[in-house]
Formats: C-alpha cells, structure tokens, sequence
C-alpha cells in the first residue's frame, strides 16, 4: 500500500468519525438505562434514542477523555429549538450534581407552574397530572404527618409535598432565611460565583456532590476537596463554617431579591417510589434548561438485566417486544 493510499484512508476514517461524534452531540444519541425509576415506561437494560435537536442542539461544553473527569469546561451555544419542553415529555438531562452523569426523567410540570402533591396525587396549576399508563406505586402510601428530612426545601415527603412555583425566567425572589437555600441553588445553576470567606480563606460552593462523584468513580479521595478537608461546599451541607456570603464578589446580604436568569422544571420518575428526582434536596431539585440535552424518543434495543456483555446469552436475554418501542 502507498503512502497516498494510506493516508486517503486515514482522511476518510477521520471524516467517518467525525461525522459520527457530531451525529451524537447534536441530532441524536444512544443511551443505556442503569435504573428503575421509569419503570415500566422505560426498563432497566433498554437502550434509547435521544432527540437532541427538538429543544435546540448544543454544542459540547467539555472536552477531554471518555468516561473520566480529565478535560476543561469549553464555552458552547444552543442552536434554535424547534419547541419547548412541556409537560408529559420524558427529558434527558445533565445531572446537576455530576454533570458527567444524564438522567431520564418526565418533565411534570413547566416553568412558572404550581405544584402539589397530595396523596401521591400530583397536581399542577389545580389539575391534576395522571400517572402516566406505565407509572406505579411500590411503598406504602406516607402520610401528610410524615416529615423526610431529604425533601426539596423541607415541603413533606415523596407522597405529600406542598406548594411551590417553578422558577421561571425574570422571577423576582425575595431572599431571607425561608429561600436562602433555594436561592443559592439558583444563583450557582445561573452560573454565578457564591463564596463564603472567614479568617480561614476562602470557600466555593458547588452544585457537584461528592457523594456522587464517589458513587460514580468509587474514590474517597474525591472528599478531600470538601470542607473540612477542603474549600468546596455544597448549599445543603449541615456541617458549614461561618463567614461572610458573597455573590459574585459582593456580601449577599446587600440583595433584597434575585432575579432568576433561565426556566426551570420539574422532573419525577414514573416508578414514583424508586425514583431520585424533583423531589429530593439532594438529589436534583429544579431541573435548569440549560442541564436539558434532549428528548427521549424510542427504545431501539433491549436486554433483561442489562446482559450487554454476556453475548452468548443475547438470544435468550433479548426483550423482542421492546424493540423499536416509542416511549410516550
């Protein structure tokens, strides 16, 4: 073979994988369900195609080496969406506590909506949201008197959750000691800086947990970042030193109010009580537009138990029913 020849080849094997990588961050990509919490809309070993242009393709925001955290933060913009979220539509977004994570949930309710949830009733705006066909119930019913120390901004539990209003864009919220946990939240997930400084140095809040990097990457050494070890906090964490709050550089306690900077939504799994979702303070919370990649579409493979790399029990583990199946 002659050195012309080799690298023709070598060209079209670059434009061939160059095609493929942009196909996969902007028109569509694979995914492989890991969990339950949309059972049994979406199984656990279902392999998915996501719609990634239907909200606005985006550019990659990081580049570096798969499957680790090695790489840098690039800036990106999102190209125009043929329509927004709306509720009903299975999302699939960017974990906000470990970016490097998606996750598969359905939008529940849209920017600006009020929620409730009475009963394990969801209701929005006073409607209420069916379970979808597939959804279901595993637990016990938990009644209003039962108070669960994980729930988002202390409203009840998974089955009884009080009033809120999902933030939307422009929102004015006044802040005080009933919203500072909210609005901090808010404040890093608009990507602004919040630091707290006390004789000690300096602290940086984070939306990353390291709890779920560890869960992930199966290191302690990920904790030594975190207060008391480190300099980053988390807006929910217990254990805290004292000091000053800054926003952006500014003491918080000069803001009467923050305007929020995106819509957000809420977003809950059809497997209502096996699902880490909206619900929970540690776990997402609102759901940003800016963490939304796409829109799941259909299920184009499926094995029992995720045998994905037990080939020679593929005949037997292949869920032929699931094949091609739109998710609604």
């Amino acid at each position: 073979m002659n050195k012309n020849k080799v690298l023709h080849e070598t060209r079209s094997l670059f434009m061939i994988i160059l095609v493929a990588f942009l196909l996969k961050v902007t028109l569509i990509e694979a995914y492989i369900v890991p969990t339950g919490s949309m059972e049994k809309t979406i199984m656990i070993g279902d392999f998915l195609i996501g719609n990634r242009f239907v909200y606005g393709m985006r550019t990659p925001d990081w580049i570096g080496i798969p499957y680790t955290d090695i790489g840098v933060n690039i800036p990106f913009f999102r190209f125009p969406k043929f329509r927004e979220p709306k509720q009903g539509d299975v999302i699939i977004f960017k974990y906000p506590r470990d970016p490097h994570l998606k996750y598969v949930k359905r939008c529940i309710a849209e920017p600006g909506d009020t929620l409730e949830i009475i009963n394990r009733k969801v209701f929005i705006n006073g409607s209420e949201f069916e379970l979808p066909e597939n959804g279901r119930f595993i637990l016990p019913m938990m009644s209003k008197d039962q108070k669960d120390q994980n729930i988002f901004m202390g409203k009840g539990n998974k089955d009884n959750f009080a009033q809120t209003v999902i933030p939307k864009k422009g929102d004015r919220i006044l802040i005080g000691p009933e919203t500072a946990l909210l609005v901090m939240q808010l404040m890093l997930m608009d990507d602004h800086e919040l630091t707290l400084k006390n004789n000690d140095g300096t602290f940086y809040f984070t939306m990353t947990d390291p709890a779920d990097i560890y869960r992930r990457k199966g290191s302690y050494d990920v904790f030594d970042n975190y207060y008391p070890n480190g300099n980053l906090l988390n807006p929910w964490s217990r254990n805290m030193p004292r000091g000053e709050l800054l926003f952006d550089g500014q003491p918080i306690m000069d803001l009467q109010e923050y305007e929020v900077e995106q819509n957000y939504y809420w977003a809950m799994g059809d497997n209502r009580d096996n699902s880490q979702d909206s619900r929970f303070i540690n776990v997402i919370g609102y759901v940003p537009i800016e963490n939304l990649v796409g829109k799941a579409q259909f299920i184009f493979f499926s094995l029992e138990n995720s045998r994905f790399f037990e080939i020679w029990k593929w005949p037997k583990a292949i869920r032929f029913d699931r094949l091609m199946k739109r998710i609604k």
